[in-house]
């Protein structure tokens, strides 16, 4: 047949796929707990309290450059990069 069309089992492939990627983005984020906690920030240098290296073993960085990071990895993951163009098409 004529391009365009997918192969059996492409869109199962394609949900597979994007599962798969934000299970690993989502493992990529948390801090490796059998590191030791920074007891500075990396990002700005500000001290890391006691309670939250405590709280998040292997943590890395402050609150607020956390939530400055959550913030940037809100917005890519808004769209879905894997979209067939099909249905980008539509």
């Amino acid at each position: 047949m004529a391009g365009g069309f997918a192969k059996d089992g492409a869109v199962q492939d394609q949900i597979d796929d994007t599962v798969s990627d934000a299970v690993d983005q989502i493992r990529s984020r948390l801090p490796d707990s059998n590191s030791e906690s920074a007891t500075e920030c990396d990002e700005c240098g500000e001290p890391i309290s006691e309670e939250r290296r405590r709280i998040f073993p292997g943590v890395r960085l402050c609150v607020r450059c956390q939530e400055e990071r959550d913030q940037e990895q809100q917005l890519n993951d808004l769209f879905n990069r894997r979209g067939s163009k099909d249905s980008q098409l539509r």
